[in-house]
């Protein structure tokens, strides 16, 4: 199957092309780079004293461990969602750096899509520096330019979308390092009222054609491609 859309893609042109690269690196990043990200949580509690995550088989590659319906639909449809919530077990934590480490854990899913994106960036200029080099640019190197591309994008507007202080996201984790408890856990209190607020300023956002998220991402995209162009000799 996979073959099949690729050489469908080859064979395209133009904003078909696009569309399809775009469609294909949506699917890549929804099964293996949001995996990944959960992943980091859990491994990064692992590290960190708790073992809750990776008793819950969240330590894991497979998709089908990690995947949330409504966070995958969001995926293919605004760019950016969430998968299924690694538990965490504070308590497991040393008592005087539980805060710390809680929110260490919830930075790692972030952190761990900007290291992708990194990578992703790092094989775009590659292949770039390779086609400008030999003079020539084929229907593969155009497909895999874009994919690298996207897959970049996508995995920062991941690790921007999560870093929101708003509960379920991770940025809510990372308010337990710099709030008091007891403002931390009267906000946690109203945890199943703000994501569907959250959801539908997303959606509202999305269809009125800006959204703050895509623009923040877009800049830290842009550093990042600036950045990692630089080894290449490609910085402007």
């Amino acid at each position: 199957m996979l073959t099949s859309l690729v050489r469908a893609l080859l064979s395209g042109n133009g904003i078909g092309l696009e569309l399809g690269v775009h469609f294909l690196a949506l699917v890549f990043i929804t099964g293996i780079c949001l995996p990944i990200h959960e992943s980091a949580h859990a491994l990064a509690a692992h590290w960190l004293g708790d073992d809750t995550g990776r008793l819950k088989g969240r330590i894991s590659l497979n998709p089908l461990a990690h995947l949330d319906l409504f966070g995958t639909l969001l995926m293919f449809f605004v760019g950016f969602g969430y998968a299924k919530p690694v538990p965490v077990n504070i308590r497991n934590f040393p008592p005087k750096r539980r805060k710390l480490y809680f929110a260490l854990t919830a930075i790692a899913g972030p952190i761990s899509n900007l290291l992708l994106a990194i990578v992703f960036l790092f094989c775009y200029w590659g292949v770039y520096k390779v086609a400008l080099v030999n003079l020539t640019v084929s229907k593969g190197i155009t497909v895999a330019l874009l994919f690298f591309q996207y897959a970049a994008l996508i995995n920062v507007s991941l690790a921007v979308f999560n870093l929101i202080p708003i509960p379920p996201l991770d940025g809510s984790r990372v308010l337990t390092a710099v709030l008091p408890d007891r403002i931390y856990y009267k906000i946690m209190g109203y945890e199943r009222y703000m994501i569907y607020i959250l959801l539908g300023l997303v959606l509202a956002f999305h269809f009125i054609g800006f959204s703050p998220i895509s623009w923040l991402s877009n800049h830290v995209f842009n550093g990042i491609s600036w950045l990692t162009s630089l080894p290449f000799g490609l910085g402007a």
